[in-house]
């Protein structure tokens, strides 16, 4: 009798390219796709940049806020970049293939840059924390050496684990088709085109998901729960609301990427839905990166100001 390792064996073959179909299945929507997604990529680098340059021109934005926001609108056109321009060139193109090492890069960074980004929008919100309920005592707690090693610690907090998780996933036998029913090289649609049994990986990709997923939005939980319980003693109506627009566009922010990602990787197996799947792929590596600006600039009368002082012309704002 074959055991199942054998059974792999035969039936695996050497993978050295990947088809990424994307939107193929809409043909019609093609040029659409690539005129919406490259707007929208335009759009994302040239908010994010905006927010960069803003922050480090303006002296009135060199606080720890605004530091982390720095970082994050760097993330976030990182982030986009990984996946994006591979779309784009996809669609463009009509050549659907990808390498394995050029997946496996692709994975590790779509990853790593989340992770990166789950734990720098902890920080963020442990600065508003400090701000708002250590008042008096903010320019101690949240110093310039603190607020770089939160930073620092945010980007290299998924470094190892996402290279082991990668290596995980590369290092399984491809049998089924080399077809990923997927625009960018996602770890479910990969596990579904491994030989025998793949419920350790999944079960790690799990585990993995928890430990950027649920344990960051906890801490960003329990800020949020001193942050209102201190907003909601203040005397002032005034000194409420203004706390509150602090925090509004972070939490907005919070929302759309902790959302995504929960019903993403946090779901059920037996629930998993390529088509699905896809479309609310787009909210966290097309969407959720171009709004982060528009949010933080809308709502931020300081971010606005400081636009409105380097063109120099008040009122075009």
């Amino acid at each position: 009798m074959q055991t199942s390792q054998e059974t792999v064996g035969r039936n695996s073959t050497t993978i050295t390219r990947f088809i990424l179909l994307g939107f193929s299945d809409i043909p019609s929507l093609q040029h659409l796709f690539f005129s919406t997604f490259l707007v929208t990529y335009i759009v994302t680098l040239a908010g994010n940049f905006l927010i960069i340059v803003l922050t480090l021109a303006d002296p009135a934005l060199h606080t720890p806020m605004y530091f982390f926001l720095r970082n994050l609108s760097f993330l976030e056109m990182c982030y986009t970049s990984v996946n994006v321009p591979k779309m784009l060139w996809n669609l463009f193109s009509g050549d659907k293939t990808i390498s394995l090492i050029g997946c496996a890069v692709q994975t590790y960074f779509t990853f790593f840059l989340g992770g990166s980004e789950s734990f720098l929008l902890v920080s963020m919100a442990y600065d508003r924390y400090a701000a708002i309920c250590k008042s008096l005592h903010y320019p101690l707690v949240m110093n310039r050496k603190v607020s770089t090693g939160l930073a620092a610690g945010s980007w290299l907090s998924s470094f190892l684990v996402c290279f082991g998780l990668t290596s995980m996933v590369f290092t399984v036998p491809f049998c089924r088709s080399h077809e990923i029913n997927h625009f960018f090289c996602d770890i479910p649609p990969l596990l579904k085109l491994a030989c025998g049994d793949t419920s350790h990986n999944e079960m790690a990709v799990f585990m993995v998901a928890l430990f950027f997923v649920t344990f960051p939005f906890m801490l960003i939980l329990m800020s949020y729960v001193s942050i209102i319980s201190t907003i909601l003693r203040m005397p002032s109506g005034a000194g409420r609301r203004k706390s509150f627009s602090t925090c509004s566009s972070h939490l907005m922010v919070v929302t759309l990427f902790f959302g995504s990602a929960c019903i993403m990787y946090l779901k059920p197996n037996s629930s998993y839905s390529p088509d699905k799947d896809k479309f609310l792929s787009l909210s966290y590596t097309v969407i959720t990166p171009m709004l982060n600006p528009i949010i933080y600039s809308l709502r931020n009368k300081e971010v606005k100001g400081a636009f409105c002082r380097m063109v120099g012309r008040r009122g075009f704002c």
